[in-house]
This record gives C-alpha cells, structure tokens and sequence, in this order.
C-alpha cells in the first residue's frame, strides 16, 4: 500500500472519530453540547499535533526512537510551577482562577527555562546531543524532588485542587486558551515546516549532514527549542502526557516506511488526533468515566517503552 493511501485511510478515521465524538447522542442539543464538544476536539487535535511533531522532531535529533522531549524535563517543571503556586499563593490565587494566567505562566516558565537550558549547555562549544539529554534527565529528576518535598508540606485541602493539574484532562478546557495555544502551535509549525528537508538529512548523521550543507548545530538548536514550545504549550492546555509522543511516533515509523519527515510527521500528527479523540469517547461512552485518557495512554506507553527497550537491547546483543 502507497503511503499516500495510508495517510487518506488514517485522515478518514480522523474524521470519523471527530465527527463521532461531536454528534453521538447530542440528542438535538446543539446549543450547549455542540460547542463545548467542539472546543475539546480542537484541543485534543492541537494536543495531538504538537506533541507528534516535538516528539518525531526531538528523536531526529537525538537519533533515538525511545525518547521524547519530556527527558528534558519540561513535564517535571510544569508540575513544579503549578505547585509552588499552589504552596505560595493558595488555589483561590489570581494565578490559579485566571486560567490565562496559569497557561501563559506555566509556557513562559517552560520556554524561558529551554531557552537558558540550551544557551548555557551550548556556550561553550560543540558537545554531544547525549550530554544534553543526560544534564535534562538530572534536572527532571532535581525538579520532580522539589516537587515532591512542596506537595508533602502543601495544605490536603490544596493538593486536592492540585491533583487535576497532575493528570491530562480535555473536560474543563477553556475555549480562549485553545484558540492562543493554536496560534502559537500553527506559527511554531509553520516554521519548522521549513526544515523538513534538512531534518530528513539530519537523520544521516552529524558528519554526512554537515558534508551536504545542512548547518547541524544550528538546526539542532532551533528545533530543540521548536518541540520546547509545542511541549510547553500542549501540556499548559491540558496536562502532561508522557508516553503519548512516543507511541504515535514510533507507530508512524512502522506503517510509512520512509525517511522523509513531511510524511513521518504528518503521519504522526493524523494518528494521536485518532488517539486523542477516539480514545476519549471510549472513556466518556464506554468507560463512563471510570478512568481518564492520560492513564490509558500512560500504561500502553508503559508497556510499548518496555517492548522497545527489550527489541534494542535484543538487536544490540
């Protein structure tokens, strides 16, 4: 089968799952169930979207299938602003109410902090992608401490309220913040559209990619801090999902086959939209609530992230 026919296959299960997630049982309540069903498609589709395109993007960098961008340890620090504005200013503070000012609180912490974590690693010369990962990984780690040691001294009554942020959840969006993060995520991608061809030479390594023109360290750095905004600004909108990025992703590799990203990633973006959207109308109509998309996700990604490491050590040895 064509690629081109398997991305026309997946774009119509997108639309079905949209369109069933919308309509099933409105029962003619256009008025008020219509748009709030609307808004949580979008949201789940930009959700979606952002987080393929960091994930495809961070593991062409690294050369890596089995990592996302959340080993830098956006997700860790989402979860710590969250927290200290919980410990510091309470849940009925202006930054909890306002949901505008938590998101665009919890992105600019989030891009702030990519941005001098990569100026700082990348100052004083050329080094290895793998030192990177390995100081985000030790920040991860220092920062989901700093906010275990805030939850453990948070008020009960508090951290009940804090509990919603440490799960994704697409049932309390807000619709002005997914029309802000969808600008933001439609300018990020537009412009790492423009890179396509050189990601695809990118993937033959530093030495070869620098032989034909591509100007690697520079690239790396821009589409570092490229997937550092899509993940800032998807986990803002509706909480961190971990394992996500790496199923849609490495499922795309296994059904297109091919090394160009334009397709890789569009591949992706088209499969975490039916992820996304299928999988929370199983859990509102078949699930009843009884659990959430987030700890769905969170296990199958689990359970894949096992196999993968199993099927690596396997062909290593």
């Amino acid at each position: 089968m064509r690629n081109r026919t398997k991305m026309l296959i997946l774009i119509g299960l997108a639309v079905v799952a949209m369109l069933l997630y919308v309509f099933y049982a409105l029962n003619g309540n256009y008025s008020y169930a219509f748009p709030r069903r609307l808004i949580k498609v979008v949201a789940m589709a930009l959700t979606g979207i952002a987080i393929a395109y960091s994930t495809v993007v961070f593991q062409t960098i690294t050369h890596n299938r089995i990592l996302t961008p959340s080993v830098m340890g956006l997700d860790a620090l989402y979860m710590m602003v969250q927290t200290v504005i919980y410990y510091f200013f309470g849940s009925m503070s202006i930054f909890v109410i306002n949901v505008h000012y938590n998101f665009l609180l919890a992105v600019s912490a989030m891009v702030i902090f990519a941005l001098i974590f990569y100026r700082v690693l990348f100052k004083e010369g050329k080094r290895p992608i793998y030192f990177l990962l390995l100081v985000g990984m030790i920040v991860g780690t220092f920062l989901g401490s700093v906010t275990t040691f805030f939850q453990v001294l948070i008020d009960p009554n508090e951290f009940l309220s804090l509990q919603s942020k440490m799960f994704a959840s697409f049932n309390n969006v807000n619709s002005d913040l997914v029309w802000l993060a969808g600008l933001v995520i439609l300018g990020t991608f537009i412009y790492g559209w423009r890179h396509m061809n050189q990601l695809d030479v990118m993937s033959l390594g530093r030495d070869t990619a620098i032989n034909l023109g591509v100007p690697y360290d520079k690239l790396v750095q821009r589409m570092l801090i490229v997937s550092s905004i899509l993940i800032a600004v998807s986990t803002a909108l509706v909480g961190p999902i971990t394992f996500f990025g790496l199923i849609v992703a490495n499922l795309s590799y296994q059904f297109f086959k091919t090394y160009k990203h334009s397709v890789l990633i569009a591949g992706s973006c088209v499969m975490s939209i039916v992820a996304l959207v299928g999988g929370q109308w199983m859990v509102e109509r078949i699930f009843k609530f009884d659990t959430t998309l987030s700890v769905i996700i969170n296990f199958v990604g689990g359970v894949y992230f096992i196999y993968l490491l199993l099927k690596e050590s396997r062909s290593a040895g």
